[in-house]
């Protein structure tokens, strides 16, 4: 197994364009050619990560939080990144992270959140990301293979439905010109074949690839096609989750659950302003720029990390803020990777590190 085996596995999953222009996820150190034995999953990198895993012969350590979100200049032992990628580099490890991609997926950092609180009725709280309408051109005899080829990309999808795409009949016209080896038609004659309008919805992380699964499946020599940026959001990609208890709970005894479900050792919250709570609103990390969506979008409490003083006023007692911290938030990250590689890739050496990274103690 190669380190791009793993990579395409975590990545089909939660594409690299959905990462944010600040981020840094990705292979940070290593070669996608390198042979994996043994993957380390975890938070955070940190040294005694790296130790975990060169002491138990892991050579492929991904994590969440990338190690270092900006460049560095040299690689003195100066600083906890710089030691760590010293050590990396002198042990052969290879480092991979899924940051901001795997927040944006539905069934991502907050997805994982929403299972361990049970909710259903699932939604992205703020949705993100651009669509696409992809047409494309072809004789009937083969318009099937193509639209089905293409939808199986992933594209098609509008809601809670998929493989959607509209079609329609019309002629196309073309002359093949000297050198070209036409599917249809006859070199220097104009051509008239019954073609297949087919109109699919594509969000634009997987434009590109379905426009190269569209070529190589088209029996046309030059096949036709264009996309179009839409006014659509892309529903299924975002930040945050909303959904619902199975019924209502009361509220301090829901909170005393979140404390139980998340480990927490404290957790920060506004005034109890419900009696009971059952729309619940969640985002891993730092979550506070979701507020004004979760009161929005009519939840009855928020749950996410990293509030500041002031932003709990921005409840005005609409809303329950509970701030359970971001390493709380987003520990059960490791999960969904374990889950991607052994369903993919089966009787394979993953492992959870035994590492606490979270570097907030509590007295």
């Amino acid at each position: 197994m190669l380190v791009k085996d793993i990579i395409a596995a975590i990545e089909e999953f939660a594409p690299l364009s959905l990462q944010e222009s600040y981020d840094n996820a990705g292979l940070l150190c290593g070669s996608p050619n390198n042979t994996v034995s043994s993957i380390l999953l975890t938070t955070d990198i940190t040294e005694e990560v790296l130790d975990e895993a060169i002491t138990e012969g892991h050579n492929l350590i991904i994590s969440h939080h990338p190690l270092m979100l900006q460049g560095i200049k040299n690689l003195r032992p100066d600083s906890h990144i710089q030691r760590c990628l010293i050590k990396a580099v002198c042990n052969h490890l290879n480092i991979y992270s899924a940051h901001t991609n795997l927040d944006s997926v539905m069934q991502g950092v907050s997805g994982r959140m929403a299972d361990k609180l049970q909710l259903t009725d699932r939604q992205i709280l703020q949705p993100a990301g651009k669509l696409y309408s992809l047409t494309f051109y072809t004789p009937i005899a083969c318009a099937d293979e193509v639209r089905q080829a293409v939808l199986s990309c992933g594209a098609g999808h509008i809601g809670q439905y998929s493989h959607c795409s509209f079609n329609s009949i019309g002629d196309g016209t073309f002359k093949a010109l000297p050198g070209t080896h036409p599917y249809v038609g006859d070199i220097d004659q104009l051509h008239t074949e019954q073609e297949i309008k087919t109109e699919i919805t594509v969000p634009d992380y997987l434009l590109h690839h379905c426009i190269d699964v569209l070529k190589k499946t088209h029996p046309y020599e030059e096949p036709v096609w264009n996309a179009v940026c839409i006014d659509n959001i892309n529903p299924t990609t975002g930040y945050g989750i909303i959904g619902m208890l199975p019924k209502p709970v009361e509220s301090y005894k829901f909170l005393r659950q979140l404390k139980e479900i998340f480990k927490c050792e404290v957790i920060r919250h506004t005034t109890i302003c419900t009696p009971t709570i059952q729309r619940v609103a969640v985002c891993g990390g730092s979550g506070s720029f979701l507020t004004d969506k979760a009161i929005n979008r009519g939840a009855d409490i928020y749950i996410t990390g990293d509030y500041k003083y002031h932003d709990f006023f921005n409840a005005e007692n609409k809303i329950i803020i509970a701030d359970i911290g971001h390493y709380e938030s987003e520990q059960y990250t490791k999960e969904i990777f374990y889950e991607l590689l052994i369903k993919k890739i089966s009787n394979f050496a993953v492992q959870f590190s035994k590492v606490c990274t979270n570097p907030v103690h509590y007295l």
